[in-house]
């Protein structure tokens, strides 16, 4: 049919979309769908109705199956920048911390914040403190304070 790109996916592609499409991210379960969908026949527009998306989006999610197959649906891990500050900020807070409970002042966060700030020469925020502290201190935070 004119104006309906054929896709064609192998049996073994189509178990490897079918397990993708039962992916925890959206966006890769959605191309993968859409792929099946389109090895069905379905148009582009209807496919992208289905799903909220323009039907050059549904396109472009089928040039990348017919150049790489389902490893090219695949999102790429965006690991982001390194955790500077909350790491230079859970050393200091650690060695605070790790002192005995008797002689050990009262840390709340803000004067945390200031002790980060004197020995590390990095500032870093209360919310983003409380969360480092819960996220990557907490069992050793929660020992030092027992």
């Amino acid at each position: 049919m004119a104006g309906r790109p054929r896709v064609v996916a192998t049996a073994a592609q189509r178990i490897e979309l079918s397990a993708l499409a039962g992916s925890g991210r959206r966006d890769e379960a959605d191309r993968a769908r859409a792929i099946l969908l389109s090895a069905d026949d379905w148009t582009s527009g209807s496919i992208a109705r289905a799903f909220g998306v323009t039907a050059d989006t549904v396109r472009r999610w089928r040039s990348w199956f017919a150049a790489g197959g389902v490893a090219d649906l695949r999102a790429d891990p965006h690991p982001g920048a390194a955790p500077v500050k909350s790491e230079a900020a859970l050393a200091v807070a650690a060695e605070l911390l790790s002192q005995p409970v008797t002689d050990r002042v009262n840390w709340t966060l803000p004067r945390l914040q200031t002790e980060i700030a004197a020995r590390s020469t990095l500032t870093i925020s209360k919310s983003q403190l409380s969360k480092t502290l819960k996220k990557g201190g907490s069992a050793g935070a929660a020992r030092a304070t027992a």
